[in-house]
C-alpha cells in the first residue's frame, strides 16, 4: 500500500513538473509575441516621427536660405549706398582741393603785393622820419626817448589815478564790513584795563623783620635767594621787601614763602628750604587751577596735562603790562566771534587763540620766537595742523596756510591794541614817534612831518613845487609801505600828506 500512495505520488510530482513546463513555455511565448507588437509599435512611431522631423529640417532650411538671401540683398543695398556716398564725398573734396589751391594762389599774390606795400611803406616811413629830423633837428631815437617819457608820465598819472579809485572803492567796501565784524566782536567782549607789575612788593609787621629776613651776616636772604632764584631788595622803605625777578613765576613762590616764614616767626636756612618747597607746590597748584579755569572760561575741551600747565604759567606773565593768561582767553573768544562770522572753523579759532602766546610760558628757556616755541608744543601734543599754524602764524613769522590763521592774528591785534590793555614806557613812546617822523622825512619832496595823536597818525607837510595831487597819493603808500616795514606798532597808523598852493603878491 505505501508503495502505491509512493507512485502516486512520484507520477503526481511527474505531472506537476510537465504540466509547469508547458505553463512556462505557452507564458514564454506570449510575453515574446507582446514584445514584438510593442517593438513594432515603437519602430513605426519612430519612422513617424523621423518623417516629421525631416519635413521640419526642411522647413528650417528654407527659412534660414530666405533670411539668408533677405540679409544679403541688405548688405547689397547698404553697400550700394556707401559706395555712392563715399563717391559724392570724393566728388566733394576734389571740389574743396581745387578751392583750396585756388586760395592759395589768391593768399601767394595778396603776400607778394603785402610785401611790395610793405617795402614801399617803409622807404616812405623812412623818407618821412629823415624829413622830420631835418625839420626838428633831432634824431629819431631823441624824439622817440622824448615820447616815451611823456606817455610813460601819462600812464603813470592814469594809474595812479586808477589805483586810488580802486583802492578806495575796496577800502569803503571792505573797511565798513571789517568794521561791522570788530565792532560787533569787541562789543561782546567786555575786559579790564591793564595794571602793570615788574616787581612784588611784601609788607612787613615791623621794621625789626628785615633783620630777622637778613639774618646773622646775612646767611637768611642768601638762603632765600638761592632757593628761589630771585634778588631781595631791603632798603629804607619802611615796612616793605621788595622781590624782583625776570621770572614772575619765581617771584610769586618768593612773595608766599616770604610771607609764610613771617607768619610762623622761624627763619632760618633749614626752615626757608622747607617753606620754599611748600610754596613751589602752591604755586603749581594754582598754575593748574588757573590753566583749567582759562581752557573752561574759552569753552575748549579738555587739552593735553602739558598745555594746561604752561597755560597756568601764563598767569604771572604780563606783556607791555597786559596779562598774559587773559589776553589769551580774550584773544580765544574775539577769534570764535570773528570764525563764526567768516564762516571758519570755530573751535580751530578758539583753542589757536587761547594758545597762540603759549610760548612765552618757557621762551626765557627755550631759545626762539614764542610763536615758534607754542607751535612746536602744539605739534608734539597732536594738535590740530590747522591750530599750529595759527600759533606759528600769528606774528607773521611764517606764511597762513588756513583761514583761521589771520582770524588770530587779528583777533591778538584787537585784544592788544584795545584802549588800556597794554602800557608803554615814555622811552619807547618818544623813539616811535621820532622814528615815524624820521621815515616821513626820509623821501624826497618832504618838508615837515609832526606824529600826533600818541603816534596813531603822520602828517606830512610837502613841497607843492616838486609834488602834486597825483605824487602825494603815491607818497602816502610809499610811506605806509615803509612804516610798515620798518617799525613793529599796535593797531593802526594813519599818514596823511598835506600839499599847500599859496598865491602871495604884495600891494604897493
Amino acid at each position: 500500500m505505501d508503495f502505491i500512495v509512493a507512485a502516486v505520488v512520484a507520477v503526481a510530482l511527474v505531472a506537476g513538473v510537465l504540466v509547469g513546463f508547458v505553463a512556462r513555455g505557452l507564458l514564454a511565448n506570449q510575453a515574446i509575441q507582446n514584445a514584438q507588437e510593442k517593438a513594432g509599435r515603437i519602430v513605426a512611431e519612430a519612422r513617424t516621427q523621423q518623417k516629421e522631423l525631416i519635413l521640419t529640417a526642411k522647413d528650417e532650411k528654407l527659412r534660414l536660405q530666405r533670411e539668408a538671401e533677405d540679409e544679403a540683398r541688405a548688405k547689397r543695398a547698404e553697400l550700394s549706398g556707401l559706395e555712392s556716398r563715399l563717391l559724392a564725398r570724393d566728388e566733394q573734396l576734389d571740389m574743396r582741393a581745387d578751392m583750396l589751391e585756388q586760395r592759395d594762389r589768391k593768399l601767394l599774390d595778396r603776400e607778394r603785393e603785402f610785401e611790395t606795400s610793405r617795402q614801399e611803406l617803409a622807404r616812405a616811413q623812412q623818407d618821412h622820419v629823415a624829413a622830420l629830423e631835418r625839420v626838428s633837428g633831432m634824431s629819431a631815437a631823441e624824439a622817440k626817448a622824448q615820447l616815451l617819457e611823456a606817455v610813460r608820465e601819462e600812464a603813470e598819472r592814469d594809474a595812479v589815478k586808477l589805483t586810488k579809485s580802486i583802492e578806495r572803492e575796496a577800502r569803503e567796501e571792505g573797511e565798513e564790513r571789517a568794521r561791522e565784524i570788530v565792532l560787533t566782536t569787541m562789543q561782546r567782549i567786555a575786559a579790564d584795563h591793564t595794571a602793570e607789575h615788574t616787581v612784588s612788593a611784601v609788607h612787613l609787621p615791623n621794621d625789626e623783620m628785615k633783620g630777622r629776613i637778613i639774618g646773622r651776616e646775612g646767611r637768611n636772604i642768601r638762603a632765600l635767594e638761592q632757593a628761589t632764584g630771585v634778588d631781595l631788595i631791603i632798603d629804607d622803605t619802611p615796612e616793605t621787601v621788595v622781590i624782583s625777578a625776570f621770572d614772575p613765576v619765581r617771584r610769586e613762590i618768593a612773595r608766599i614763602a616770604l610771607t609764610k616764614l613771617m607768619a610762623d616767626g622761624r627763619i632760618h636756612p633749614g626752615r626757608i628750604e622747607e617753606v620754599v618747597a611748600k610754596a613751589r607746590a602752591e604755586v603749581d597748584l594754582v598754575m593748574r587751577q588757573a590753566g583749567e579755569q582759562a581752557v573752561y572760561d574759552a569753552g575748549i575741551p579738555a587739552l593735553p596735562t602739558e598745555i594746561v600747565k604752561l597755560l597756568g604759567r601764563l598767569k604771572f606773565r604780563t606783556s607791555y603790562g597786559q596779562n598774559v593768561l587773559v589776553h589769551s582767553v580774550e584773544t580765544s573768544r574775539l577769534a570764535a566771534i570773528i570764525a563764526a562770522e567768516l564762516g571758519a572753523d570755530v573751535q580751530v579759532a578758539k583753542v589757536a587763540g587761547l594758545l597762540h602766546d603759549m610760548g612765552k610760558a618757557v621762551d626765557h628757556e627755550v631759545e626762539g620766537p614764542h610763536a615758534q616755541i607754542g607751535a612746536q608744543i602744539a605739534a608734539r601734543n597732536n594738535l590740530s595742523p590747522k591750530v599750529v599754524n595759527a600759533i606759528a602764524a600769528h606774528h607773521q613769522e611764517v606764511e597762513f596756510s588756513s583761514q583761521e590763521a589771520p582770524i588770530v592774528l587779528v583777533a591778538d591785534a584787537i585784544s592788544a591794541s584795545r584802549p588800556g590793555a597794554r602800557g608803554e614806557s615814555m622811552e619807547t613812546y618818544v623813539r616811535r614817534l621820532e622814528d615815524l617822523q624820521a621815515i616821513a622825512e626820509s623821501f624826497e619832496g618832504v618838508e615837515k612831518s609832526f606824529a600826533v595823536q600818541a603816534g596813531r597818525e603822520v602828517r606830512v607837510l610837502v613841497k607843492p613845487d616838486q609834488i602834486d595831487d597825483v605824487t602825494a597819493a603815491r607818497l602816502a603808500r610809499d610811506v605806509v609801505k615803509k612804516i610798515e616795514a620798518s617799525l613793529t606798532y599796535p593797531g593802526q597808523i594813519k599818514v596823511t600828506v598835506i600839499r599847500e598852493t599859496r598865491a602871495v603878491e604884495y600891494a604897493k
